[in-house]
């Protein structure tokens, strides 16, 4: 692969990592072998770019992940022959991964359910929409092709009803909002989600439930649904979920993860065309910390 730089000032091996799919990590590799490129000639990682630089490089061969059905539990709120709806339980990751390549929602479905949609390839078998591993909560499956499209198409005309239940820092001043700021890959940290200009646009509703001083019941719902889209949000606007170690503060609320369930989702029957909507409890944990709170 190839790209021409357009911007200079950076080390070669933090370029790499910023503007292509490899990581930090892998930059590294590939510029020590001599796999990485500036303008033909081979140059060591703390080479500064320089505008008009002409950089090649090699994209890995894609990690061959293997899974299988695995009669993990399952909550399945509602099943017919074109969709169904689970439960996820927080800490569960949707679909297989490298590092993930068991124990996921995935290896679940697969098990509990015969028929999934091959639209997303054999790694996300039935997979319409994903939360976060320690987001919990309620996730719409396709049965068959047709139901997907017809599923994921409703999500992108925003058509679906997603809500959520987030415990958050501190006490909001205003009993509902609106948060409708871009969000895209940060420039300071590219694990990381952010609020950007380069985003893309992002529209989040809240209202609140329950006030206990240092922290914050919401019901959240989403209109659009980027990545970490709820928790980028809150950290924004300075009311990041509570027990969100990515961004929140160290000192939060003690679980398994960040407060977040996602306790509401409605969408139109793809055959039948009838409104659906389900609700789900919140986890365990959940319940027990807003009782803390409440008797605090």
């Amino acid at each position: 692969m190839e790209i021409k730089i357009e911007t200079g000032g950076l080390r070669l091996d933090k370029t790499l990592s910023d503007l292509t799919e490899l990581s930090r990590s892998l930059a590294n590799e590939q510029i020590k072998s001599g796999q990485v490129l500036v303008n033909g000639q081979v140059k060591k990682a703390k080479y500064t770019v320089q505008e008009g630089d002409v950089v090649t490089y090699q994209v890995p061969e894609p990690e061959v992940l293997e899974y299988v059905a695995e009669d993990i539990p399952l909550e399945i709120i509602y099943q017919d022959e074109d969709v169904a709806v689970v439960n996820k339980p927080q800490g569960m990751v949707v679909h297989p991964s490298a590092g993930h390549t068991s124990g996921t929602l995935v290896n679940a479905l697969m098990y509990h359910i015969k028929d999934l949609s091959g639209i997303n390839g054999v790694l996300r078998p039935g997979i319409v929409h994903r939360i976060d591993k320690d987001t919990s909560g309620l996730l719409m499956i396709a049965k068959n092709d047709e139901a997907h499209i017809a599923l994921a198409q409703e999500l992108k005309d925003k058509k679906s009803l997603r809500k959520y239940w987030a415990i958050v820092h501190g006490n909001l001043p205003n009993d509902r909002g609106v948060i409708e700021a871009p969000i895209g890959r940060s420039e300071k940290d590219r694990k990381k989600q952010a609020v950007t200009a380069k985003g893309k646009p992002a529209v989040t509703r809240f209202q609140v439930l329950e006030r206990f001083g240092d922290y914050t019941l919401l019901e959240l719902q989403l209109e659009t649904g980027r990545t970490h889209q709820i928790r980028v949000h809150m950290a924004y606007i300075g009311h990041p979920v509570a027990g969100d170690e990515v961004y929140g503060p160290r000192k939060t609320l003690k679980g398994h993860g960040q407060f977040l369930h996602a306790k509401t989702l409605g969408f139109t029957h793809p055959r039948t065309g009838e409104n659906m909507e389900f609700t789900s409890d919140i986890p365990a944990i959940f319940k027990e910390t807003l009782e803390k709170l409440r008797n605090n």
